[in-house]
């Protein structure tokens, strides 16, 4: 039941917590008694134009979500001074603003957002030390805030005009109340993330106050909520292997409807079930979670479905391959699991793609507190595409090099050299593999490249999803018109300009068919196909492999499925190319 305490990133975990516990607790007092609620949820998602200048400039994310919350909150207390308009809903108002200027940098300027999800729903499974103790100083200011402008804050919440009458005038308690909430809610996203603050704040205290009456019971109250929640939640996150955020999140709505249901009940039926409640949460957390991992094998971890499906070809049954990313995911906005971090605390080796595909996999190798040899295999091959530059980024490389069959052969001899290094008394299988699983990628190569040189040059025109297949064009001779998302991450957004263009270009280049992909949902590209009059029937495999049983459930099967898509497409459907992947 304890086991997941015993790692040093659930520890780490733990600490933030706990430290979190008291800045969350009595500002959140303060938010529920002062009727902030709104408030404090929107600062939080309010720094969100903060962080993606912070990811798409190179500058620390906290600089820039705590500039972004602090700017927020000068906003609302600025305008409401005014006070023709309600307090919600300038607020409201700000926050649009905020969001807007978010997606618009997001999209338009800087076309990334390498590391926002992250921020946006928080990660306390690679907390550092910087965190820990901003988590620190932020409770502290709210303790010493709480002692010398609690009794101002109360005044002033229980009666503004009574406390105006006896002198409590000055607007500068409110904007410091207001100031200390934006500081802990950005304190608070490296934790729970932007989008999560509400779990912190805002439910325990309004838990809390279902309880009692008492300014001093609520706070302590408050704070014993926030720590017991927070525990509960990095235990049930690593049991049932979930992003803590959400599980904290879940959590504490669940105690919030629990205590709410407690006192609607008669006294025997509420005790009777808060017992059931308890009773039912340790049995989900101990379903008895065990490795799957046999003595003697090599352990390795694998963060694409490319690179775990390389693994296993040329390891066989010589290691335990554990693939982070699964089918039909996207690895531009995945979030590790707890799974994921205890992976790579016990594995021998771990494979990266690189090029910032899944660049949140170095962050959990630092702060897992293992020692694997760390192989970035996109380092290694032969072709490289360059990407779009952004911000202080001097350059960026395309990160989808793998749909280059010369570079997956690259990224086997890779692998096969990396696991004969860990695991020398299986080099000669492992080369051998290798070398089997080469042949067979240039025999695709091959099969690929003839089946594309039977369709006119003219006619292979590629419009897809978003910048994922420039490898696959530039190896194949194919011409790409444009994508829906132009960005080569999944998280940029197209705007109104960019949807026309495509459209018109679409129309004036006579493309047969706009290519949906597995990963990515469907539905701009099938109403800009439906706009053009292109067809929309043809699915590529982009980022991730397929599940099992689906065409695209291996490497090999996956580009020879892709190749077959866009030869059908290019040509209407009056040509296939039917290569035998598994030959």
């Amino acid at each position: 039941m304890l086991a997941p305490f015993h790692y040093a990133f659930v520890q780490r975990g733990l600490f933030e917590v706990l430290l979190l516990s008291v800045c969350a607790g009595l500002v959140g007092s303060w938010v529920v008694l002062r009727g902030l609620a709104f408030f404090t949820h929107a600062v939080g998602t309010g720094t969100f134009p903060g962080l993606v200048l912070a990811d798409g400039l190179g500058f620390a994310a906290l600089a820039g979500a705590s500039a972004s919350a602090l700017l927020f909150a000068a906003g609302v207390e600025g305008a409401s001074r005014r006070r023709r308009v309600g307090y919600d809903s300038l607020t409201a108002l700000v926050l649009v603003g905020a969001l807007a200027t978010g997606v618009i940098l997001a999209s338009d300027v800087f076309h990334s957002g390498s590391n926002i999800e992250t921020l946006l729903f928080g990660s306390l499974l690679v907390i550092g030390g910087q965190q820990l103790v901003t988590a620190a100083l932020a409770s502290v200011a709210a303790l010493v805030a709480s002692a010398l402008l609690g009794r101002r804050w109360l005044a002033v919440g229980f009666d503004a005009d009574h406390a105006r009458a006896l002198g409590l005038r000055s607007r500068l308690p409110d904007v410091v109340l207001l100031a200390l909430v934006a500081l802990c809610a950005t304190v608070s996203v490296a934790a729970v993330g932007a989008l999560l603050v509400t779990a912190l704040f805002i439910v325990p205290a309004a838990t809390a106050r279902l309880l009692t009456r008492r300014v001093a019971t609520l706070q302590v109250a408050s704070v014993a909520l926030v720590a017991l929640q927070g525990v509960a939640g990095v235990w049930l996150s690593v049991e049932w292997n979930v992003p803590p955020g959400a599980a904290i999140a879940v959590l504490a709505g669940g105690c919030f409807a629990v205590v709410a249901l407690v006192r609607a009940l008669p006294r025997r039926a509420a005790i009777a079930g808060a017992g059931l409640a308890v009773v039912a949460l340790l049995a989900a957390g101990c379903g008895g979670r065990s490795s799957d991992n046999a003595p003697g094998r090599v352990d390795v971890v694998a963060t694409t479905t490319q690179i775990g499906d390389w693994v296993r070809e040329v390891a066989g049954t010589n290691a335990d391959v554990h693939q982070i990313l699964q089918p039909n995911s996207d690895p531009h906005d995945y979030e590790p699991r707890p799974a994921d971090v205890e992976a790579a605390s016990g594995a021998d080796v771990v494979f990266e793609n690189g090029d910032e595909l899944d660049h949140w996999m170095g962050k959990v190798v630092d702060e897992a507190g293992g020692h694997p040899t760390v192989v970035v295999l996109g380092d290694h091959v032969p072709v490289k595409r360059p990407g779009e530059a952004s911000g202080a980024e001097a350059s960026r490389f395309d990160p989808h090099w793998w749909h280059d069959p010369r570079n997956a052969v690259a990224a086997v001899e890779q692998i096969g050299t990396a696991l004969a290094k860990v695991d020398p008394a299986n080099a000669t299988a492992y080369r051998a593999n290798a070398d089997r699983y080469v042949g067979r990628l240039r025999k695709l190569d091959r099969g690929i490249a003839a089946c594309m040189s039977e369709v006119p040059r003219s006619q292979r025109k590629l419009v897809t999803d978003h910048d994922a297949f420039g490898y696959f064009a530039d190896r194949y001779g194919i011409t790409l018109v444009g994508a829906v998302i132009p960005s080569q991450t999944t998280q940029a957004q197209p705007s109104a300009r960019d949807t026309v263009r495509l459209i018109d270009l679409i129309e004036r280049e006579h493309v047969h068919a706009v290519f949906a992909e597995s990963s990515v949902n469907k539905r701009l590209a099938q109403a800009i196909a439906r706009e053009t009059g292109a067809s929309a029937s043809y699915t590529l495999y982009g980022d991730t492999l397929g599940p099992q049983g689906s065409p695209g459930a291996t490497y090999l099967s996956m580009e020879a499925a892709n190749a077959d898509a866009l030869v059908k497409g290019f040509t209407g459907g009056m040509h296939s190319c039917p290569i035998r992947a598994g030959a």
